[in-house]
């Protein structure tokens, strides 16, 4: 049995991609995580949460003021392990939104060597209206759902990711380039 990220027990069903009905399975869901992913409405979407043109936000930098929005402050250290990316990775997308005004780098008063980020009131601005529009495309999206599908769809999208997650931890030989 398997502890689900919402507290219930479920037991693991084997999957046999030799077997038509789960290939199938295995190839929507595949198609459907690369629309996700890539798919024409996702760039429309990403350029209304976002914008357009030389202004427009990457997604790596939307993750990061979502990270920097839930405190005060963070040590460059924290900022990077809440992303789940390495150090450097965190360094060059706070440098991006410092230059552009929605964060802020200062050094630890106690620890000189220490780099503090800390969002902008431009930054939060900015957060309140992506979180807007997000609301909006998240509420058309859930509406074709009834309320228990609502709840069944976001706790195995939640298993989903946190399976992905444990996958990857099984695959030592993968190389992650940047």
């Amino acid at each position: 049995m398997e502890q689900a990220g919402s507290g219930v027990e479920r037991e693991r069903t084997p999957v046999d991609l030799s077997q038509p009905a789960d290939l199938d399975l295995a190839i929507r869901l595949g198609r459907a995580w690369r629309e996700l992913r890539r798919g024409g409405s996702s760039t429309v979407v990403r350029d209304y949460f976002f914008g357009m043109g030389p202004e427009a936000l990457e997604y790596g930098q939307m993750d990061t003021i979502d990270v920097l929005v839930r405190a005060p402050s963070w040590r460059m250290s924290d900022l990077a392990l809440a992303l789940h990316v390495d150090p450097s990775t965190a360094t060059r997308a706070v440098q991006r939104l410092v230059a552009t005004g929605l964060a802020e780098r200062t050094t630890d008063r106690e620890d000189g060597r220490v780099v503090i980020v800390q969002i902008t009131d431009s930054g939060r601005e900015l957060h309140r209206q992506v979180d807007q529009r997000r609301g909006y495309v998240m509420s058309r999206l859930m509406g074709v759902f009834t309320a228990e599908e609502r709840a069944a769809l976001a706790d195995m999208m939640t298993r989903f990711v946190n399976e992905l997650d444990e996958v990857v931890k099984d695959l030592p030989h993968l190389i992650i380039a940047e």
